[in-house]
């Protein structure tokens, strides 16, 4: 999707100014901007949001609903018990991001990189992973729902303690899953993918596979 193509473009209006915490932004384009700073309980609709960088911002609590992130970098950003919901976000770096016990519903990450992230006992709720890569993602204790990830290279994902439904990894590019067994209850994987953890789930099981 390109900006032009959002269903909201034509009331965009480009940000001026520093963010204020606990303020809302209606139908803003937010371009080449620094974030930073405290922004907790900032909350944004339909807003849109280009070539960004947030290095260290504190947006814990924030709100993002029906919004679109394209090219943005997210490093050591504070977005615990944020909220997402109606969102894409495109093309973007997410790293030593803290996102636990935040609440992702109806949202899309495509092609971007995940490194380092904290999910834990988060809520993901109808969400695809599309071509994206997630290094050392941490979903320990989320509850996972319809989420799917097409194109994706998971390495280092936890999943130990979460609970899924309707997860499906069939079209996953790779699965590096340090807990193993461990959480994939409720998942869904092909054939060529259970032969690859059978080594796991024999040795959870404890036995000794000898030819």
């Amino acid at each position: 999707m390109r900006l032009e193509d959002l269903p909201y473009a034509h009331l965009l209006q480009r940000h001026t100014g520093p963010l204020r915490a606990d303020s809302r932004y209606d139908t803003v384009h937010f371009d080449d901007l620094d974030l930073g700073g405290q922004l907790g309980g900032v909350s944004f609709l339909e807003c849109a949001f280009t070539g960004i960088r947030a290095d260290g911002a504190k947006l814990r609590r924030a709100g993002f609903n029906e919004v679109w992130l394209h090219g943005g970098r997210l490093v050591g950003v504070d977005l615990a018990e944020s909220e997402w919901q109606d969102a894409e976000i495109d093309s973007s770096v997410l790293a030593g991001v803290s996102a636990y016990s935040s609440a992702i519903r109806r949202t899309v990450f495509r092609q971007c990189k995940l490194e380092a992230v904290n999910l834990r006992g988060a809520t993901l709720r109808d969400v695809v992973f599309e071509d994206c890569l997630l290094r050392d993602v941490d979903l320990a204790e989320a509850k996972l729902t319809n989420v799917t990830f097409p194109g994706s290279t998971l390495d280092d994902v936890h999943l130990r303690g979460a609970t899924l439904k309707a997860v499906d990894l069939r079209r996953a590019a790779s699965l590096g899953l340090p807990d193993g067994h461990q959480g994939l209850r409720g998942a869904i994987i092909s054939t060529g993918q259970l032969l690859d953890l059978a080594p796991q789930f024999a040795q959870a099981l404890g036995i000794s596979v000898k030819d």
